[in-house]
């Protein structure tokens, strides 16, 4: 199952913020323990990458633009990670699934 997580959401969904390293980290040991293909969008540049993650970075384009035309180019089912409404529309209509950033966040965080 692909994930698209919508970065710059799901790390400040807490207090204090995940940094993007952090993020990338956590979400790489989830990714493992859930055999799931997770992919971390960040406006502008992205973090170091890490084994069991595609990080992206999108440069000039924001990472809602990358996530809703990576979402529209998916023939198989995904997983949309975020909170952002506008985003859930753009993005959220073929999802099989459609998690909260902040639910996320929480998840990831209970891994340590």
């Amino acid at each position: 199952m692909i994930v698209l997580v919508d970065a710059p959401n799901v790390r400040r969904s807490l207090w204090p913020n995940l940094s993007p390293e952090r993020l990338v980290e956590r979400l790489a040991r989830w990714a493992e323990a859930e055999g799931a293909e997770a992919v971390a969008v960040f406006d502008g540049p992205a973090p170091e990458p890490v084994a069991g993650v595609d990080v992206v970075g999108t440069g000039a384009e924001s990472a809602d633009d990358w996530i809703t035309r990576r979402a529209a180019e998916l023939s198989e089912p995904y997983v949309l990670v975020t909170s952002d409404r506008e985003l859930r529309e753009r993005a959220g209509a073929r999802a099989e699934r459609i998690v909260g950033g902040g639910r996320f966040a929480r998840e990831l965080s209970a891994l340590g």
